[in-house]
């Protein structure tokens, strides 16, 4: 299948007192048109950064692209200029940002911020975004979507507004969404509902959908594909049935075996990754994860991991797969 999105070994870094940081460190990966491809990671990987460089939203200064491509639909979007860019936000490409209650203007109504962009991209007049906005609300399942449209952000909950956002991310009929955190401030139940309604609406609407998390335990029954990143690196890659069945990066167990799981005994403990996330202005020769890793060896303090074939549909960056596996087949 044609890729529609490409990101070949995109690096981005920003300048601060603290020393010069790589948010983001040599990535790649595709999407193809209806996929779901979710990156995970803790917080400072570099997921968002990665995310909002696809969009040109990273600010420059301190901000700065150093080398890489992103491939969108065959266009470099780094050699695009402003304007170019802001004509592909919303039409081409949308993005549900974090927090809704920040990403909405508190002092709109709904149906100005719903409408905007239609008129805008879609030429659509005052009559038809109105309607499109109506039925955009029916379609992510807010009730009397005719008089939300007249409320305003403060007047509806978390779970409504973040489906506000999705509607707005669908509105002007784009080929790809990114969902950067779209459930992190949410219930559990809302959560759920919020991650079943993505899924729906991309496959009914053949759009991809970037997820972006730090929850490996929320990807596991919506993604296709899994990028867990560590550092500003990508270090392992695989179909979401791959990875789960066969995590081959200590980074990953980690995570997987933070999450609680129903299978596990009562009463027993989570096992947390020890340490700290590492400073990314200060990054030694060897791999990131090496200092909180039991597996590490002298030659992971030295050398950096390159993404290597564990299996069909899977990669990981790690010196140590072998031992790793023997102790998960134990």
């Amino acid at each position: 299948m044609e890729k529609l999105l490409q990101i070949k070994d995109l690096i981005v870094e920003f300048k601060t007192p603290g020393g010069l940081v790589q948010a983001v460190n040599g990535i790649s990966y595709s999407v193809s048109g209806g996929d779901i491809v979710a990156i995970v990671g803790e917080s400072g990987s570099g997921k968002s950064v990665s995310a909002l460089t696809i969009l040109g939203l990273v600010q420059t200064p301190p901000g700065r692209i150093v080398g890489g491509e992103i491939l969108f639909d065959g266009t470099d979007l780094l050699s695009l200029d402003d304007q170019a860019i802001r004509d592909m936000r919303g039409q081409d490409i949308a993005m549900v940002f974090q927090e809704p209650m920040s990403a909405l203007n508190p002092v709109l109504s709904i149906r100005r911020q719903l409408t905007e962009g239609m008129k805008l991209h879609l030429g659509l007049d005052k009559k038809q975004a109105n309607a499109r906005a109506v039925e955009l609300l029916s379609m992510v399942g807010i009730s009397d979507p005719v008089e939300r449209l007249n409320q305003y952000p403060h007047q509806l909950s978390g779970g409504m507004r973040q489906r506000v956002m999705i509607a707005m991310a669908l509105s002007c009929k784009p080929k790809l969404i990114i969902a950067d955190e779209p459930t992190t401030a949410l219930d559990v139940t809302i959560q759920a509902q919020v991650l079943s309604l993505m899924q729906d609406l991309c496959k009914k609407m053949n759009v991809a959908l970037v997820l972006i998390t730090h929850n490996l335990g929320i990807v596991a029954r919506y993604a296709e594909w899994v990028n867990v990143m560590y550092a500003g690196r990508i270090v392992e890659s695989g179909s979401a049935r791959n990875l789960y069945a066969n995590p081959s990066h200590p980074y990953t167990v980690g995570l997987l075996n933070s999450v609680p799981r129903l299978d596990q005994e009562r009463g027993k403990p989570l096992e947390p990754i020890p340490g700290n996330p590492p400073d990314l202005s200060a990054l030694g020769d060897g791999c990131a994860f090496a200092p909180r890793c039991r597996f590490a060896t002298e030659k992971c303090h030295i050398e950096i991991p390159v993404l290597a074939v564990v299996d069909d549909e899977h990669r990981s960056a790690c010196w140590e797969i072998e031992a790793l596996q023997r102790e998960n087949a134990a």
